[in-house]
């Protein structure tokens, strides 16, 4: 087996758990290995860090698979996979829709897997997953006998592994819109053409804590996307909801989705961008009970990080301005280059700008089929906070 050895001092952080080794910690690089190829990883001193597959086209050189010797054939991809769905029929015992196989998360660097009823959504995101592909799509057909297999590996990140963007069905067959549950609520989804795999399950469990705080409220709902905070709020007991998003697409399935669930007639969605909706509503004096602020990513590199700030500066800043006191506003940033120390910090200083007291009443995470792997900070990215202004 081919091996890579690290510079002195750059076995640090494997030895505390991370899986990445990027190529400016590399001294030694085997003679002919490929991309792709699972290397054996040495420090400089010769002793076995783990076994991990390399592309030299990648800044993240090498992502480990395992810190024991053994070997990395069709048998331990099969077992990876079961112990991912092991541990979610034991954290989402009765859910039909959950994340089955989150990358580092779940120590397969690169693979993503969404389940969605009798549906699965890969995507294959970096080099040495691509090579498995065939193995790793085989695999997931004997384990979970699904109906279609969607690839969803239209994302930019491949670029950073010199590998196209593709997408189409590659088991099976999937309907051009399904039908999904989530908390016992029903949502059309298009998982050939939707947002990333088609629904975000990583904010399935901060939904449902809209039980506790939507009943009563008059509320708000920024990059509503299909409506599925907007379509909670609701469900729970909202006097009225309206959701905002810039895609007509996104509102049109809203729209739909609060129909599917019978509750149009508290529902209202609008097309428009939502950073000049929340400065016309701070303009003409709006009022609202309970305000949810879900953006999209607004930096996915540390080199972009002013400019977030600022995004979420103004959107908490104004969302915090239509709040009456004993309003409630639940924001959320899935920005991981943005920490939860700073976003923390954009919140308190958008509620000083206010002149507002405000109180923190849960702090929250990714749903747990989104496992974070300790010593792998890049796993925990989503963060969503609940306030009381006071």
């Amino acid at each position: 087996m081919n091996q890579v050895v690290l510079k002195a001092g750059k076995e640090k952080r494997l030895k505390a758990g991370h899986l990445w080794i990027y190529q400016g910690e590399i001294g030694i690089i085997g003679i002919g290995v490929k991309s792709g190829e699972v290397v054996e990883v040495l420090d400089n001193r010769g002793r076995f860090l783990g076994l991990g597959y390399y592309n030299q086209a990648s800044t993240i050189a090498v992502r480990l698979l395992t810190n024991q010797r053994e070997t990395i054939d069709p048998d331990f991809f099969r077992k990876r996979l079961r112990d991912a769905f092991a541990f979610r029929k034991k954290i989402k015992p009765e859910t039909s829709c959950y994340r089955l196989i989150h990358g580092e998360g779940d120590l397969l660097p690169g693979l993503i897997v969404d389940r969605f009823e009798d549906y699965l959504v890969v995507q294959f995101l970096t080099m040495g997953m691509e090579v498995n592909r065939n193995l790793i799509t085989e695999i997931l057909v004997e384990l979970c006998r699904p109906k279609g297999i969607i690839e969803r590996s239209d994302t930019s990140t491949r670029h950073l592994e010199e590998l196209p963007e593709r997408s189409g069905i590659i088991y099976g067959t999937c309907p051009e819109s399904l039908v999904i549950t989530d908390n016992n609520l029903k949502f059309h989804v298009n998982l050939l053409e939707g947002q990333k795999t088609g629904y975000f399950l990583d904010q399935s469990a901060n939904r449902a804590i809209l039980s506790k705080y939507a009943r009563g409220r008059r509320t708000l709902d920024c990059f509503c996307h299909i409506g599925s905070f907007a379509i909670h709020g609701a469900s729970y007991g909202a006097t009225s909801v309206l959701g905002v998003d810039i895609s007509d697409d996104a509102i049109n399935q809203a729209e739909a989705n609060a129909a599917l669930n019978g509750v149009d007639d508290r529902c209202r969605f609008k097309v428009a961008n939502a950073f000049d909706f929340l400065r016309d509503q701070v303009g003409k004096k709006e009022v609202y009970d309970l305000v949810i602020l879900d953006p999209p990513a607004f930096t996915k590199s540390k080199q972009a990080l002013d400019g977030a700030i600022r995004g979420y500066k103004e959107i908490n800043l104004r969302g915090l301005k239509l709040l009456r006191p004993g309003g409630i506003l639940v924001t959320c940033s899935c920005s991981y280059h943005l920490s939860q120390e700073l976003f923390w910090e954009i919140i308190a200083a958008a509620a000083a700008e206010n002149k507002q007291r405000i109180r923190l009443l849960e702090r929250r995470s990714q749903g747990l089929d989104h496992p974070v792997l300790v010593g792998v900070p890049e796993t925990e990215y989503l963060k969503c906070y609940v306030f009381e202004v006071l």
